[in-house]
């Protein structure tokens, strides 16, 4: 079987053109074999004179002789014309044969300084496989380098026979080959387009761990009381959203609470109106100033007294009807406390349902387990967020309970590492990091830095740049109308306490740094790294960094 470059491509979605693609793909995988590359997908820009000249070709087969093959593919119907054969709708500068040559022309160019000024062995092929060529002779290549409808069938061996080696003559020096697959492999990792692949990989994701809302919602129990213990990226968010749309749908009132104001503020922006979203500390805050008992902020231990009061109020036999709730959805539960529970379920209608979301290994604040006697259980352990090869180095540096399964369609993000040992070296890391991301890629907004140390700790939070990036950062007030108040920035910077529950395209987990990998270590690597849909970069102190070498 070939090896296929980038991996992670059975995943991608199978409709339209690039279902044709991913088929000639599969074709190829399986026909090909095991020293011959393809290589799938690849975009370039170079410089021409005064112009940028771009490029894109279906496939790249590189032979063990080290012959390259450039097969691009036409699906659907062609224009045959006196000039050639055109792309239909696409008349003016589409030929075929000359985005070829170009295609050709632009990479012998770059590959020449490469190989020492050697002239590479490139060839090209035009492969329709849904149009039969009528008039090869007159379609501006030669016939014997179109497979069309009529010679689908035929499309494997003569790939092999136009990059591979003729019997008897010696495969390609290693060297050669290194060079040529190291270029390749280049122009997947630096060009692709990874905003495409960003949105393809969301898409694929919820409707992945969608599995789980679906299946939780189906549990018929009396009275409703789940409680549901699923890792990271499992599907908890879509799950929560989902029971909460159903609760409105069906006429009832719906109350989530969470531990954490970011996941608070995101769920209230995504939910449909007519229940109620809040953290739990919001939520006693509302309370009180709806029975006129408006919280003292400026008290040293403002929140055990403002919990105090709330119990008390709910105690006092009070009862107000706009704060009875049928339905009741706590998210986050590793981080909640028995009374906090008591107090929420005082909310609860009598005959109304109740759900209890968490993940142990996300509990960052060493909290007891809050027992739920009598309510069934649910557990998850299949993570589809964040890239396969994250989880399964994830499961070979950390000492969890119990291993996670990978479920991601990103399956070769190539987690890294990068080193400092002291404040002027970790700020320059971290910058590395971000020009890494970039060259990737990356636009800024999907590029979220996340420390290992809480706001009050971190050396980033006093800063409003780093290197020519200006940071987007929490300022720790709420406006008026309580949304948090950010610095003006590009790059959203955040600790990897309030990030959690929330996850980006990419992210730079920075500032990372301990002696030994306890429990609480664990958890907080756990819950940075599975914050990545895509692509995760580890900026850690030198003698933390030979703890994380496995994720190199």
């Amino acid at each position: 079987m070939a090896r296929i470059h980038p991996e992670g491509w059975r995943h991608l979605p199978t409709d339209g053109a690039r279902g044709r693609e991913l088929a000639t793909l599969a074709l190829l995988a399986e026909h090909l074999p095991d020293d011959f590359n393809v290589y799938h997908d690849l975009h370039w820009t170079r410089a021409e004179g005064q112009h940028a000249v771009f490029g894109e070709i279906a496939f790249v087969v590189l032979g063990p002789a080290g012959r390259i093959l450039l097969i691009e593919q036409q699906s659907g119907f062609l224009d045959e014309t006196t000039a050639g054969l055109l792309r239909p709708g696409k008349r003016r500068n589409h030929d075929i044969r000359l985005d070829l040559a170009r295609t050709a022309d632009a990479l012998r160019a770059r590959l020449r300084p490469l190989l020492d000024g050697t002239e590479p062995q490139l060839d090209s092929l035009l492969y329709c496989p849904d149009y039969t060529v009528r008039q090869p002779g007159t379609a501006g290549l030669d016939p014997a380098r179109i497979v069309d409808a009529s010679r689908r069938a035929q499309l494997v061996p003569i790939v092999r026979e136009l990059c591979g080696r003729e019997a008897g003559s010696p495969a390609a020096p290693p060297s050669r080959h290194t060079v040529l697959h190291r270029f390749f492999a280049d122009l997947l990792e630096l060009v692709p387009d990874v905003q495409a692949l960003a949105g393809q990989a969301v898409a694929l994701t919820t409707r992945l761990s969608g599995g789980l809302a679906e299946w939780a919602r189906r549990f018929r129990i009396e009275p409703h009381r789940l409680r549901v213990v699923a890792t990271a990226g499992s599907g908890k968010t879509q799950l929560a959203l989902a029971a909460f749309s159903d609760a409105i749908a069906a006429g009832r009132r719906p109350l989530y609470v969470c531990y954490n104001r970011p996941l608070a503020d995101h769920f209230a922006r995504i939910v449909p109106p007519g229940g109620e979203v809040a953290t739990y500390h919001q939520l006693c805050d509302r309370r009180l100033r709806a029975a006129g008992q408006p919280p003292d902020f400026s008290a040293p231990d403002r929140f055990r007294r403002m919990e105090a009061a709330f119990a008390a109020l709910l105690d006092s036999g009070v009862d107000d009807p706009a704060w009875r709730f049928d339905e009741l959805i706590v998210d986050e539960g590793q981080d909640f406390v028995e009374d906090w529970r008591d107090n929420l379920l005082k909310l609860l209608q009598s005959g109304g349902r109740a759900w209890w979301l968490e993940d142990p290994l996300q509990n960052l604040y060493g909290r007891a387990s809050v027992a739920l006697p009598g309510w069934a259980g649910l557990s998850a352990t299949t993570n589809y967020r964040t890239p396969a090869d994250v989880i399964e180095l994830l499961n070979a540096c950390l000492p969890l309970p119990e291993p996670i399964t990978a479920g991601s369609p990103v399956a070769d993000s190539d987690p890294e590492v990068l080193n400092w040992a002291d404040e002027n070296e970790l700020m320059e890391a971290t910058k590395r990091a971000i020009t890494r991301a970039i060259g990737l890629g990356f636009r800024r907004d999907m590029i979220a830095i996340i420390s290992y140390r809480g706001r009050e700790s971190s050396r980033f939070t006093p800063l409003t740049h780093l290197g020519p990036h200006r940071l987007r950062a929490f300022r720790g007030r709420y406006d008026l109308f309580g949304e948090a108040e950010y610095s003006e920035g590009d790059l959203l910077i955040d600790s990897v306490y309030r990030f959690k529950g929330q996850s980006a395209p990419c992210v730079i987990f920075t500032e990372i740094d301990f002696d030994t990998l306890d429990e609480l270590a664990t958890r907080k690597l756990f819950v940075g790294a599975t914050r990545a849909t895509m692509k995760v970069i580890f900026v850690a102190s030198t003698r933390t960094a030979p703890l994380l070498q496995p994720l190199t």
